[in-house]
């Protein structure tokens, strides 16, 4: 027995060493996860993977139509009833026009008034270098009536017209042609000769007519001033409302839906020069 205890005795201390290596061993703590990570990244993936119907409803970014759209030009090309002789400057249908366009939400439309008394058609031609630097993206050409007045042959009149449109045509313009019609002091070959030619060149250039200009009001002493030719404000409203605007709109809607998606549009455009018109011949 005293041999036993003294081994025992002998190895005491390294078993007492092994032994609380194992304990100090079997008590060490796991290391620590880091929930923290876990716990933000879990977040993370979840925000990522959301659907559409899970994501928080945001106000609408998609800037307003009329925050985006671009300046329109329209070009009120023509005679004396262009210019509105004979009415305040606000009463005229270039006026009026521009101020029932902004009403109906198109805010950024201007209307150049390029009407000049007296022009006949070979006139307009000779000064369209000038009116195009306005670059129009909408010409509204009203012209004849004064070539009508001086029995100027029907052909010149209509070959003027053609080059008129053709010109506004390749500088990029849509061109509204506004249809004519005169007395019968001229005879009726004439008269009939001269009102076919805006149909005829409406059809053979692909331009949108406006069958009579003056429908609803030439010929009435009510709309008209004393002269019996050229309108009152009031007969400038008809000519607008009734005449005008029903086929303009629709020209201008591809203005308006083109000037939504475009993003590059110039802050601060260079305005286009105003025409005013000249003295009356």
């Amino acid at each position: 027995m005293m041999n036993l205890s003294s081994r025992f005795t002998r190895y005491l201390p390294a078993v007492a060493i092994l032994t609380l290596a194992m304990v100090m061993s079997g008590c060490q703590q796991e290391p620590e996860t880091d929930m923290t990570d876990d716990s933000q990244n879990t977040t993370n993936q979840t925000a990522n993977t959301q659907t559409p119907e899970a994501m928080p409803q945001t106000e609408q970014t998609t800037p307003s139509i009329e925050q985006h759209q671009a300046p329109l030009t329209i070009l009120a090309l023509g005679d004396s009833l262009t210019e509105g002789l004979g009415v305040d400057n606000d009463d005229n249908y270039p006026a009026q026009l521009e101020t029932r366009l902004h009403e109906q939400g198109y805010k950024n439309a201007k209307v150049i008034n390029s009407g000049l008394s007296g022009e006949t058609s070979t006139g307009l031609v000779n000064r369209l270098d000038w009116v195009l630097q306005t670059k129009p993206d909408v010409t509204i050409l009203t012209i004849g009536a004064n070539d009508a007045i001086r029995g100027i042959d029907v052909a010149t009149v209509e070959k003027n017209i053609r080059t008129a449109v053709k010109r506004l045509q390749d500088n990029g313009s849509e061109v509204i042609l506004g249809g004519m019609q005169i007395y019968d002091n001229l005879g009726s070959d004439y008269v009939k000769s001269f009102a076919a030619i805006y149909p005829r060149v409406a059809k053979d250039m692909n331009v949108t007519l406006i069958p009579f200009f003056l429908e609803g009001v030439g010929g009435d002493p009510a709309l008209n001033q004393a002269d019996a030719i050229h309108p009152t404000k009031e007969g400038y409203t008809i000519i607008v409302d009734d005449n005008i605007l029903p086929i303009l709109v629709p020209k201008l809607e591809k203005f308006k839906s083109d000037d939504v998606t475009a993003t590059t549009v110039a802050d601060d455009p260079e305005p286009a020069p105003k025409l005013m018109p000249t003295e009356a011949l």
